[in-house]
């Protein structure tokens, strides 16, 4: 009687053992590629998969993204300047099959393949184009990368550069020829505005020369202006065209030696004068009084 159970305790145990070797549980984002005496069989999954113990043999495979750190790498750039870059690489696996049987390990093929492919592009991209045209490598890199892995069921969606480390050295001089940058924006932007004054002074120049009036309101507003000022000494400017006569008299008076032609050519010339600052011309009857 003892024999007996445990002999069934045996048959009992085995069949748990059998049990737990042939049943597996695949969650919704697992497949199973199942091997059946070591030839492929089927992909299983998800839920509950009955296995034939012994002779089925079944490989899990993950079917969500995975994120992939690829270490930094050292890379020469065209121009010959050395940098430190590191990225990131997101795929996710697209058929199962070829990823168990193609590859041995899809994942540090993955990695292998980013890490050469980062070293390749980079190094064929100048510094400029590395700090500055970071979009336009993401997306070559993404497409070297996805074509590399394809045969592998392996699909990458996205490579990022995370950080670009460059000598302290060359971080200076990117940024004296920042500096020069700006400063020739400045004085561009300093130019254009002297010259755009410029053209606006001589239009109002052209104006003030068509209506003399409008240029006596601006001299009176310049005095006003000058007068505002805690000034001890105010100077007004006299057009040469004003004082131009009383030169000429007193050039021309030791000459003639008539003190009454002097006086005439000085009552004349006070005449034109005003006549002048009044913008009148002179009157003859007073020129013939004198």
């Amino acid at each position: 009687m003892n024999v007996v159970i445990i002999i069934v305790v045996i048959v009992v145990v085995l069949l748990l053992l059998l049990l737990t070797t042939s049943v597996r549980v695949l969650r919704e984002y697992e497949r199973g590629v199942v091997f059946r005496v070591g030839r492929l069989s089927a992909l299983k999954g998800p839920g509950l998969v009955l296995l034939i113990p012994v002779v089925d043999r079944m490989v899990r495979v993950g079917l969500r993204t995975v994120t992939l750190n690829i270490p930094a790498q050292e890379v020469i750039t065209r121009d010959n300047v050395p940098a430190r870059v590191t990225a990131v690489a997101y795929f996710r696996v697209v058929d199962a099959d070829r990823a168990v049987v193609e590859v041995q390990d899809y994942l540090s093929a993955t990695l292998q393949i980013a890490q050469t492919t980062l070293r390749s592009v980079l190094g064929k991209a100048e510094l400029d184009t590395l700090l500055a045209e970071r979009e336009r490598l993401n997306e070559d890199l993404q497409k070297i990368i996805d074509e590399q892995t394809e045969p592998w069921g392996v699909k990458v969606t996205i490579v990022e550069i995370k950080d670009v480390e460059i000598p302290e050295n060359m971080q200076r001089a990117i940024a004296r020829q920042a500096e020069a940058e700006r400063e020739r924006r400045a004085k561009i932007i300093n130019a254009e505005g002297e010259f755009q004054a410029s053209a606006k002074l001589a239009d109002a120049a052209d104006v003030m020369s068509r209506n003399p009036t409008t240029l006596q309101l601006r001299y009176l507003q310049t005095l006003l202006e000058v007068g505002g000022n805690n000034n001890s000494t105010v100077i007004f400017p006299i057009p040469i065209d004003l004082i131009r006569p009383f030169l000429d008299v007193v050039k021309a008076a030791p000459a003639s030696g008539a003190p009454q032609d002097a006086e005439a050519k000085a009552a004349e010339a006070r005449a034109q004068a005003d006549a002048i600052a009044r913008d009148t011309p002179p009157d003859p009857a007073s020129l013939s009084a004198h």
